[in-house]
């Protein structure tokens, strides 16, 4: 027993020296290609180290900072060089710490210092580094060119995660996901070479980006088309007044409205922050008397008992800022902290057995967890009407353009907290109930809201859906070794 703790203690010893050896030959391989880096225990390495989720905290061997294409590109040769897998990191808000590979050791690219915004008027395509953040473009595009993209609300979002898999928010159901506003990228590749990828050049390589496309390189810049950044929008929002004998009922009427009538112009979503409130918030292009106008048939079939709040006529950066919850949106540094697990559901519907099991687990399980805040919100995401749908479900490597609803579950507790494994099987629970009557055809989960506790095969089914066969013929094709692997990535086949 002795000998083996000595043995032990021996091979624990040898492996700190490799750790050291590696971390020094990496460092060493960055500096000497002029790439920057983050230094051990300086406040950019304690900001650069920092995980959006507490809960979910990583190691990198080494955090390079790139500040142009070719430093990216030498990151990437000298993790390829000494067999280190590469994460690239933009706004750092991965909900399960992608951005360090969900794990320790990688090299983390640290992009947030590349956040430039540009724009060609002669071509409408503006060029966006890949550290920006989603506030900062808004911002740009919108003061200097009066321009604009769709995206989602939070501000500290970087821009190539949340193109990279979806992109939905409030006007998503106008104009689509962000990820159909990509013209084209420049990528750098696994074996350190960079190319141009669009709808003429390595036309396979882009696909996979719009929607997988962490999986297959790292983009240095996004050229983006936009949208003239309209002068009058409406925020709009009721509360609900449910029970559990009237929400069944009024997820019913919210479905018919979505699926056959919501107008391409209305943008909303359910949710509920406050247990037990339920409520309707949105955003309309256009005026308030011709969203009320648009939203009437919902009012009109919705359970007795709700109550609309007065509209707010907004012009587009006004909105923007409204729905982020801060009072200025541009941003270049990192999101505050917090600690949460979070799931999500891509669904067709949630209508008969389904919406009820929604409804029990909502009034007679959630509204009893009272110890910490959580939220759920169910976006209107499809339906007839909506330019999410109205792209081909095989133009891009997004899967989930059939659905009508995602849905977002959040729990979250305090900082100085430990998320107790004992509340995992909360939200698990909800996601469980809600889909247990369905086929497995009708749902999935949306990337963007990862839940890091899923199996690497059970994440890549629930995110790619029928697109995973093409998805992992193209790993095997850019990514063979996995040099951009991470603990839910695709897994490359031929």
């Amino acid at each position: 027993m002795r000998a083996a703790t000595l043995l032990s203690a021996g091979f624990l010893a040898s492996l700190a020296d490799a750790l050291v050896i590696t971390r020094a030959a990496i460092d060493k391989c960055l500096v000497d290609a002029g790439v920057p880096i983050d230094v051990k225990g300086t406040d950019d390495y304690k900001r650069d180290v920092a995980p959006f989720n507490v809960r979910l905290p990583y190691t990198p061997t080494a955090i390079s900072v790139p500040l142009t294409t070719k430093h990216i590109q030498d990151s990437v040769k000298c993790g390829k060089k000494l067999g280190i897998k590469v994460s690239a990191k933009s706004g750092g808000h991965s909900y399960a710490s992608f951005g360090f590979g969900g794990e320790n050791g990688h090299l983390v690219v640290e992009l947030d210092r590349m956040y430039n915004v540009t724009y060609d008027a002669t071509k409408n395509i503006a060029t966006v580094q890949p550290g920006a953040r989603l506030g900062h473009v808004a911002t740009v595009l919108y003061e200097q060119y009066n321009r604009a993209i769709a995206h989602g609300t939070c501000p500290g979002v970087g821009v190539s995660g949340h193109f990279l898999h979806g992109g939905f928010g409030f006007s998503s159901h106008m104009h689509g996901l962000a990820l159909d506003f990509v013209d084209s990228v420049t990528v750098v590749l696994a074996d350190g070479s960079v190319v141009e990828a669009s709808s003429t050049e390595n036309t396979d390589l882009l696909w996979g980006i719009k929607g997988a496309g962490s999986n297959f390189g790292i983009v240095a810049a996004w050229k983006l088309t936009t949208f003239e950044a309209p002068a009058v929008l409406t925020r709009f929002g009721l509360s609900l007044g449910w029970n559990k004998s009237t929400a069944v009922a009024g997820l019913e009427a919210v479905e018919k409205y979505a699926k056959n009538i919501q107008p391409r112009e209305v943008n909303f979503r359910i949710g509920d922050y406050n247990k037990g409130q339920p409520g309707i918030e949105g955003l309309y292009y256009g005026t308030p008397a011709q969203w009320r106008k648009a939203f009437q048939p919902l009012l009109d079939t919705l359970p007795a008992g709700y109550n609309v709040s007065d509209p707010q006529q907004l012009n587009w950066i006004e909105a923007v800022i409204s729905y982020s919850n801060y009072d200025n949106v541009d941003w270049i540094t990192p999101s505050p902290q917090e600690n949460f697990y979070a799931k999500s559901l891509t669904l067709k519907g949630l209508n008969g057995t389904s919406a009820q099991n929604f409804v029990d687990y909502y009034f007679d399980v959630a509204n009893n967890v009272v110890d910490r805040f959580w939220f759920f919100q169910l976006d209107m995401h499809g339906g007839k009407n909506s330019q999410v749908t109205k792209v081909a479900p095989d133009a891009t490597s997004y899967a989930h353009r059939d659905k009508l609803y995602i849905i977002q579950f959040y729990d979250r507790y305090e900082n100085n907290q430990t998320y107790p494994a004992t509340s995992f099987g909360f939200l698990d629970g909800w996601v469980d109930a809600t889909t247990k009557p369905l086929p497995e055809s009708d749902w999935g989960a949306y990337a963007n809201y990862a839940d890091a506790r899923l199996s690497r095969a059970v994440a890549e089914d629930q995110y790619y859906g029928d697109h995973l066969p093409r998805l992992q013929k193209l790993k095997a094709k850019f990514d063979p070794k996995q040099l951009f692997y991470y603990t839910q990535s695709v897994q490359p086949k031929a």
